[in-house]
């Protein structure tokens, strides 16, 4: 990982964060004023992993202030996280530097754990958009042939000189987030931020903060004030994923901004203008929602302005052949080996597949294939169960809780790109159909648990099970040291600024 800069002339501010933060192997590099920073940039730029991850800048320093220095290097590097340091006197000075693009700021004399927890969220932030980053630039945007995906290409280059507001529908999996992102790309906007969220993965209460922020003190655990998802994407797009699951108060307040550009942090008496695009999607049949009382017909009618529907996979058998090459290919420089090639058996059986879960799941039976086909050249036989078994373009269906879960998904999940995959035939424990998983089998006892989720739709599963193991895990820990956290932490091999955010986020306290 590429260090956390840190600039300011106080050698104890240095030193203090300087410890804190190799605690938590986070690697850190100094300055001591911006002109030094300026000249490690100059450097830095003709090699990137040379740069920082994040910056921490002091605002008052001699040679220039911190407000000079976000505004040079946001000019350079519009994606860097920076947090400003400063003392209360200087309060108003930090919050103007938002509208400069800082990601926070740090009040000075500042609690240590709450600094670390603070720059470890913007490495979080960081290291997420160098991801999306990383595969926009290694792939092609959208591939398709089919007619259909034509449709869609064409939709996207009228749109190219407009800032329209866009309603994008279609399944799970079909690519919703890929056609938002090239509606940015080549949209006016293009050089702001895209900033997606998904409305269905955040709880309810959490969400209103998320999207518009909070000031300092708006409720229990606000220490600072915090920019939300409107003013991150100033400038640029916001996309917001599964629009149809927004809770119903909220969409009012979504009307209001989409109505007036105007909006209010969570206990703001001042309000806040949105030079945002907005962009939704979702998989549901909003008509049918506003027909039940679940959304607003008054905010359908504002985001549905202009609709792209994307077509399932299965509405372009085409386009799995050049798709399944694609993810191959992807697949193998994820995981560092040598491309796997698909023999036209194999390709043409793939093809007959009707793939309840879209192009997603088409990219993780490539990843599959890739680690558990065993010769270069893949063959009929070795395509996953549930290919073979499967009828031609088979409708989706909820399956049963304890049914087979699809292989590509049991067996192995894509990675991230630029994280190192766990994957081996070790960890293959397929679940049989009506067979409860033993007593002491958590691994298959997950993945029926998964399989459960995945089979009812929902698009939350990762966060709801991480939380739900991650909470189990603290617990058990706890337990077995009477409550102790410091000696939970070592036990568990993680810092003690880390479980204390974790019981935090996760309501444990």
């Amino acid at each position: 990982m590429k260090p956390i800069w840190i600039v300011d002339d106080d050698q104890s501010i240095r030193f203090v964060l300087e410890k804190a933060l190799l605690r938590e192997d986070l690697p850190t590099r100094s300055f001591t004023n911006a002109r030094e920073v300026l000249a490690a940039f100059d450097v830095a730029d003709g090699d990137e992993m040379q740069g920082p991850q994040v910056l921490v800048s002091d605002i008052r320093m001699p040679g220039g202030s911190g407000l000079d220095l976000l505004d040079k290097i946001k000019a350079r590097h519009p994606g860097l996280p920076v947090i400003i340091m400063t003392a209360f006197s200087d309060l108003d000075s930090a919050v103007s530097a938002f509208q400069g693009g800082a990601f926070e700021y740090l009040p000075k004399p500042f609690d240590l754990p709450r600094a670390v927890e603070l720059i470890r969220r913007a490495v979080d932030e960081s290291q997420r958009e160098e991801v999306a980053e990383e595969r926009m630039q290694a792939a092609p945007e959208m591939l398709g042939q089919a007619p259909a995906m034509q449709d869609v290409f064409r939709a996207i280059g009228r749109l190219s000189q407009s800032n329209v507001t866009v309603l994008i529908t279609g399944e799970s999996g079909s690519g919703k987030e890929l056609v938002a992102r090239a509606l940015h790309k080549h949209s006016p906007r293009a050089n702001g931020p895209f900033v997606a969220i998904n409305t269905a993965a955040i709880p309810k209460d959490l969400l209103e903060s998320e999207l518009f922020g909070h000031e300092r003190g708006a409720f229990t655990g606000a220490q600072t004030m915090r920019r939300g998802r409107f003013e991150q994407a100033e400038g640029g797009t916001l996309f917001l994923d599964e629009i149809g699951d927004m809770p119903f108060d909220l969409q009012t307040r979504l009307l209001r901004v989409l109505s007036d550009g105007h909006f209010y942090r969570v206990g703001g008496h001042n309000s806040v203008k949105a030079n945002v695009r907005v962009i939704a999607a979702t998989h549901q049949d909003l008509e049918q929602r506003v027909k039940l009382g679940g959304f607003r017909e008054d905010l359908f009618h504002r985001l549905n302005v202009i609709r792209l529907r994307l077509p399932a996979l299965r509405e372009r058998g085409e386009d799995v052949p050049a798709l399944t090459r694609h993810f191959l290919q992807q697949s193998a420089k994820q995981l560092g080996v040598e491309a796997k090639r698909i023999s036209d058996p194999a390709l043409k059986q793939l093809a007959t597949f009707g793939f309840p879960g879209n192009v997603r799941q088409l990219e993780n039976i490539c990843h599959w294939l890739t680690v558990m086909a065993p010769a270069q050249v893949i063959e009929t036989k070795d395509l996953p169960p549930e290919v073979m078994a499967a009828p031609a373009a088979a409708p989706e269906l909820p399956a049963p809780a304890l049914a087979p879960a699809p292989a590509a998904l049991l067996q192995a999940p894509v990675a991230e790109a630029g994280e190192a995959s766990t994957t081996t035939a070790t960890l293959v424990h397929p679940v049989v159909a009506g067979e409860a998983p033993s007593t002491g089998d958590w691994e298959r006892g997950l993945e029926a648990e998964a399989h459960a989720l995945l089979a009812t739709g929902r698009t939350d599963v990762w966060d709801a099970l991480s939380r739900r193991f991650e909470s189990r895990l603290i617990l058990t820990a706890l337990a077995s040291t009477r409550g102790r956290r410091i000696e939970a932490a070592q036990k568990l091999g993680i810092g003690r600024n880390t479980i204390t955010r974790k019981i935090q986020e996760l309501g444990l306290e």
